[in-house]
């Protein structure tokens, strides 16, 4: 398969599950990104159209040394989930729906997901 082909069946698979999903700011919408080298989670109420809490692995140049995140996988997975978590619950959230993407229930997503229900939130 070319390039090109699987960047269009992941985008329809992306649009499948986001049909279905609609984050709200009681219910919010959990967003997973994840690329090569940095991953992002974010809680965002989709009828403002804004973005209610974040957590990711970007870290400035300056910050580097004390702020950054070392693990990798799911303790990485683990760490983002718990931090997400306490900053929902900072704001008042204790509910969520979560939003795949194009990625398949499973691993790092699962991971996330189930650390962020351990610490309180319901998805």
């Amino acid at each position: 398969m070319n390039q090109k082909k699987i960047t269009n069946i992941r985008q329809r698979r992306s649009n499948r599950i986001r049909a279905r999903i609609h984050g709200t700011a009681d219910r919010p919408r959990i967003s997973v990104f994840k690329s090569n080298v940095h991953t992002s989670v974010q809680l965002i109420d989709d009828d403002k159209g804004a973005t209610i809490v974040q957590c990711s692995t970007y870290v400035k140049k300056t910050e580097q040394k004390k702020g950054t995140i070392k693990e990798k996988g799911i303790a990485l997975a683990q760490t983002l989930g718990k931090k997400l978590a306490g900053a929902a619950k900072e704001k008042g959230i204790t509910k969520a729906v979560l939003d795949r993407g194009a990625r398949k229930y499973h691993g790092f997503i699962k991971t996330i997901a189930q650390t962020m229900r351990s610490n309180g939130i319901t998805i």
